[in-house]
């Protein structure tokens, strides 16, 4: 199969204005994604509506193409782009890479490639949790699976409830999922699922794959063992710097 990785990247951020241009070390963050994202995939273009961070990723020799402006979401833009690259270029999946995510890892790429066999729809991630205050934490979504490992449900509530044990018990009497948000969709798949109106459920919980589950789309997960490191505000740009 043939896979292409879109990096949706926008230079509004409410909270971190110009966030893919910011310099960590010797590079724009945005670099750093595309260079990881490379390196497990032939073909890797960032999709973004804005000329600064459209002529960052030029004048490193990576691909980049013209989106609008008035997507909702990094998947409206991904379909968008996967539109204009199919003009030119074959492919059957296509992966939706964070450009916020500096530190991607090529492995995490390889998993998602290797869940595309028989009829998988969608494939994502998961991390097992393993501290209850991650399992808690509303902004850290989690992921309920069933015996083949596609997903039954997100929620930012911990799920599945464990009934008759304290809060602080639940990690040793389940074991629980935590989402890491990359995705990848068959190309027919994704220009389809950004056609669907928001549902209760999505609305409800504020994520956007609730919407593709409630529709009828399958979503397949992989395990990965690894954390992504997400740089969403300034504070978490300094942290990302102390790695080096």
């Amino acid at each position: 199969m043939k896979f292409v990785g879109i990096i949706p990247a926008r230079y509004q951020s409410t909270r971190f204005p110009g966030k893919p241009l910011v310099m960590i070390k010797d590079k724009p963050m945005i670099q750093w994604v595309y260079e990881n994202a490379a390196k497990a995939l032939d073909l890797v273009c960032v999709a973004t509506d804005d000329d600064r961070i459209f002529d960052a990723v030029e004048s490193f020799g990576g691909k980049a193409v013209k989106t609008l402006s008035t997507h909702q979401s990094g998947t409206d833009r991904c379909a968008e782009a996967a539109r204009i690259l199919a003009a030119d270029h074959s492919f059957d999946v296509v992966i939706n890479i964070q450009g916020d995510e500096p530190f991607i890892q090529s492995e995490q790429i390889a998993l998602l490639k290797e869940c595309f066999i028989d009829d998988v729809q969608i494939a994502t991630l998961v991390k097992k949790i393993d501290s209850t205050e991650e399992l808690f934490n509303p902004n850290r979504p989690k992921a309920v699976l069933d015996t083949q490992g596609n997903a039954l449900y997100f929620s930012r509530s911990a799920i599945p409830h464990v009934r008759g044990a304290e809060d602080g018990k639940w990690i040793k009497k389940h074991d629980f999922w935590a989402h890491i948000g990359m995705y990848a969709f068959r190309a027919e798949v994704l220009q389809q699922i950004t056609q669907l109106e928001q549902g209760k459920l999505e609305l409800t919980e504020s994520l956007e794959q609730l919407r593709w589950l409630e529709n009828g789309y399958r979503i397949k997960t992989a395990e990965t063992h690894s954390q992504s490191i997400g740089i969403d505000t300034p504070e978490d740009l300094q942290a990302a710097l102390s790695l080096f």
